[in-house]
């Protein structure tokens, strides 16, 4: 799908009008306007376009190679011409002193828009084009999970035991699990009441006895337990994500706590590859680009819970139900 970015139109001081450069990106289709004067990788990057930058865009590498299509393209309503570049820049021509450079091609990083293109992203180039092919492996593991679900009955309020909902439930957890410290995670401080009534006083806790703790066995000793999940009477599903995150690609598996089966797997490219190929060129692009590390973080986020929400919907599960 095309991916449109709102181009901005206006007139200069003399009263030219001037509008943003309309690029397309082939062969995925994705578009979108851009000012003139700013670098092809750039605009790709912000449209998700895949191309290779193992130097962070000093010209190096020679991965970033790109193309332009002439001609008039009347289906996208762009004509796209070479010249809509800026000229051969001084790093192109020490690139192409030293290894082989194809006369049409150029490199994104140092290719300037000036006018509405077609580009064509070459896969020669590409020597690590991506193929997502990761599975968990079925074995025996031994499941020793940090997050149990304990049922318990809550004694109702009187006044002879005047204590808010909160502290009976914990009272109740700390009696009829063994636990010394309870504490709650803070989005369920408003939920407590509701719960507790619509369970009539029965609730299942997701109880997470590493909180706080040094190590498994000082929590286990300690009897130290946070609530990370609440739910009105006897409630039977536990879910954990197991994510491996890649330089090239992400992957997802949903698995029960109960039974430590794998209910559902999903992967994708990791979406920070298009601010450098490997991880020492994406140190390199937050270096020239401050703040650029903000953009990193939120596209690997993204891509996290895209997949969250993929495995879910293949499982049938509750989001809700992931601890």
């Amino acid at each position: 799908m095309d991916q449109v970015a709102t181009g901005k139109t206006g007139s200069g001081d003399d009263g030219a009008e001037f509008r943003d450069a309309l690029v397309l990106f082939m062969p995925s289709g994705r578009r979108g306007r851009f000012a003139v004067g700013t670098p092809v990788l750039d605009a790709a990057r912000s449209l998700g376009v895949y191309i290779e930058s193992v130097c962070g865009g000093r010209g190096l590498c020679g991965r970033c190679q790109v193309t332009v299509a002439e001609g008039e393209f009347a289906k996208h309503a762009i004509t796209s011409a070479a010249d809509h570049l800026s000229e051969f820049s001084a790093t192109e021509k020490r690139y192409a002193s030293k290894r082989p450079f194809a006369p049409d091609r150029r490199l994104s990083c140092s290719a300037l828009i000036e006018g509405d293109l077609v580009i064509d992203v070459p896969t020669d180039v590409q020597v690590n084009r991506q193929v997502v092919r990761k599975r968990a492996e079925v074995r025996r593991i031994p499941r020793d999970p940090a997050t149990t679900l304990c049922y318990v009955e809550v004694p109702e309020p009187d006044m002879e035991h005047p204590l808010g909902d909160l502290e009976r439930l914990g009272e109740a957890l700390r009696s009829e699990w063994g636990l010394d410290e309870v504490s709650f995670d803070f989005q369920l401080l408003s939920q407590v009441q509701r719960i507790l009534r619509e369970g009539e006083w029965k609730v299942t806790a997701a109880v997470n006895r590493m909180a706080g703790a040094g190590t498994d066995e000082d929590a286990k000793a300690s009897g130290q337990a946070r609530v990370i999940g609440l739910w009105p009477g006897f409630h039977n599903v536990a879910l954990g994500l197991a994510v491996d995150i890649g330089s090239t690609t992400i992957a997802a598996h949903l698995t029960s706590l109960l039974s430590g089966r794998i209910l559902a797997s999903a992967g994708t490219s990791n979406p920070q590859i298009r601010f450098g190929e490997d991880l020492m060129s994406r140190v390199s692009y937050v270096m020239m680009n401050p703040g650029g590390e903000a953009a990193l973080t939120r596209a690997v986020r993204d891509a996290v819970g895209a997949l969250a929400t993929k495995v879910c919907s293949e499982a049938e599960q509750s989001p809700d139900d992931v601890l």
